[in-house]
């Protein structure tokens, strides 16, 4: 559960799924497993954790939906965040009662000084979060740029305050960050190239067009937009997926009267879900690549976590109020 909580502060940095499941992966997938849990447990965990890095603030995808249908990028943002914390509370329920059936047993409890002392050590690794969100919500630099910041002021903290990092040690910090950074590359990469078929072929817009002629009402229409959304996610990258898909959709979503807000995120939880699909799943490959786990296994150990988040889609579909209660509140209207 600590690790879940920790996805969602991570994913509050990154914008990115497999960024999120890479970080708090390779650090929290070994303690887990030094803890006594089984391998699926661990890497069920992360994997499907970490997919909450593409709607939690600030996110790329809903970034990608705001520019492609002219929406307001804060308004989106601002819907992200009570979903985000929604379906990593229903993770989080899904981790406490497996853990109880499993019959894992409980940790000693920390005493308040304890905590207060772990607080002290990490508040400099914290203030990465402060450095990031601030320096993008104050205008002060671009997500880009500012994650080129955080890497230098994460350098100097683990150098010179913690000293956990020796000069020799650095040339392999290096190789580990290009190799898990290749990895992800090489799997996007692959996963438009294959995007570019299907688009090439219209299978996507014959999907889409299909849907659109059945003339649905709101909630049926709803139903066929999950359905093509987790159909297409399995096999496309999701910024690609929503450049096709959104445009087509939206002008019918607008004339049934479904918020374009509440759409976007709709589309993103959906894009999540997508990401812990075969083939095209890049959450399952990182997951994979750093567990040392086969994609089969990785797949098996996701799925109790994925069904939460299937759940979780039917209430943030049929509940606007989760994804637009704070916009309206930030925003009025």
């Amino acid at each position: 559960m600590s690790a879940i909580f920790a996805c969602i502060i991570f994913a509050a940095v990154s914008g990115s799924s497999p960024a999120t499941v890479a970080a708090i992966g390779s650090i929290m997938i070994g303690a887990i497993r030094a803890d006594g849990y089984s391998d699926n447990f661990s890497v069920g965990a992360i994997v499907c954790s970490g997919s909450l890095g593409i709607l939690i603030p600030p996110s790329i995808i809903l970034i990608v939906y705001g520019v492609t249908v002219d929406q307001s990028i804060g308004k989106l943002f601002m819907a992200g965040v009570v979903p985000g914390i929604f379906l990593g509370a229903m993770l989080m329920l899904v981790t406490y009662i497996a853990a109880v059936k499993g019959g894992f047993k409980k940790t000693k409890r920390a005493s308040n000084r304890e905590i207060w002392d772990s607080f002290k050590d990490a508040i400099w690794g914290l203030f990465v979060i402060i450095i990031i969100i601030g320096g993008i919500y104050g205008g002060l630099f671009t997500p880009t740029e500012a994650a080129a910041v955080a890497a230098m002021y994460g350098f100097f903290v683990v150098k010179f305050i913690y000293r956990d990092l020796t000069w020799k040690q650095i040339p392999e910090v290096i190789k580990s960050s290009a190799a898990t950074a290749a990895m992800i590359m090489f799997i996007i990469a692959n996963a438009m190239l294959f995007a570019y078929l299907l688009t090439i072929q219209q299978i996507p817009q014959q999907l889409a067009a299909w849907i659109i002629g059945m003339n649905l009402n709101k909630y049926t229409f709803l139903i066929f937009v999950n359905l093509l959304l987790l159909l297409a996610g399995n096999f496309m990258e999701p910024s690609s997926l929503i450049m096709i898909i959104a445009p087509l959709i939206f002008p019918v979503a607008m004339k049934l009267g479904i918020d374009p807000i509440h759409l976007g995120v709709i589309i993103t939880v959906n894009m999540e879900i997508g990401m812990l699909t075969p083939p095209v799943g890049l959450n399952l490959f990182v997951a994979s690549g750093i567990s040392g786990l086969s994609l089969g296994d990785v797949v098996k150990a996701s799925v109790p976590w994925f069904f939460a988040l299937l759940i979780g889609l039917f209430f943030v579909t049929y509940v606007p109020l989760i994804s637009l209660w704070l916009p309206k509140l930030m925003y009025g209207g």
